[in-house]
């Protein structure tokens, strides 16, 4: 099966779509301050490749998988004292989810699967609210593995599991592999280690980035990012969302 871009195909072409085997991905990230070296779309990116990654895996296993548009505006309010940052409340991020997911299936797409990479509060609260609200319903079904939580968090990196990974070698790692012409080289390369750890940090009720130690909104090891370790990150997060989706709809299979 293939996998397409929703945005590019045709209004026939999604008409005629096996909605019996097709899968709606819908990367979640957000428009946020992530350090002086890394670009504001940097969640986005991330949740892009994600979302790549795993169609391709749920593709092989006979799929049609459609891409959906970004959504690129989140709640973000641990970054919202940094310049372009745009944060947008919990309630409407969730209602606009919910209502993505219900427009897909007015058309027969009734899965939706979300992949996100921004981990404000606030914004995987609203996954979680989505996710519920369109179990009420029962029109959609969204399907959200949350990186933070087990199992899916063991197997990403040291760093993301320390917690003190906001543009730092994790992420910043992704983007090199993604779109290294948006990395700011000169200053990455020259920026000191910030181990503290945001989930700590938000445990012990800080509010943002500069309560949380983080002045210049990153947190982790900047120069440490490589390519090849954002490669490798990519295709664990491609494996992650495949199998939870898999876990899912078909559980008897990965059981």
């Amino acid at each position: 099966m293939a996998v397409r871009r929703y945005d590019e195909m045709t209004w026939e072409e999604v008409r005629d779509l096996d909605r019996a085997r097709t899968l709606a991905i819908l990367p979640v990230g957000a428009t946020e301050a992530h350090g002086p070296h890394l670009p504001l779309s940097t969640d986005v990116l991330i949740s892009e490749a994600m979302a790549r990654a795993g169609a391709e895996r749920l593709a092989e296993r006979g799929y049609e998988v459609v891409i959906l548009p970004p959504l690129a505006y989140s709640p973000a309010a641990f970054a919202s004292g940094f310049a372009g940052t745009i944060s947008i409340s919990k309630e409407t991020a969730t209602a606009l989810i919910v209502e993505v997911a219900r427009g897909l299936a007015a058309h027969g797409i009734r899965r939706t699967v979300i992949a996100n990479s921004h981990f404000d509060p606030a914004n995987v609260q609203s996954l979680y609210d989505a996710v519920s609200s369109c179990k009420a319903d029962g029109d959609a079904e969204l399907i959200y593995p949350d990186l933070t939580r087990r199992p899916w968090a063991l197997r990403l990196t040291d760093e993301f599991k320390s917690g003190a990974c906001h543009a730092g070698q994790f992420e910043g790692s992704v983007v090199l592999a993604e779109r290294p012409d948006l990395v700011r080289e000169e200053i990455r390369a020259e920026l000191a280690p910030n181990p503290v750890s945001l989930s700590t940090a938000i445990r012990d009720g800080k509010q943002s980035f500069e309560e949380a130690g983080g002045d210049r909104a990153y947190f982790g090891i900047p120069a440490a990012a490589t390519a090849a370790e954002g490669e490798r990150t990519i295709a664990e997060l491609g494996a992650i969302l495949a199998e939870a989706v898999l876990a899912a709809i078909e559980p008897e299979a990965e059981s």
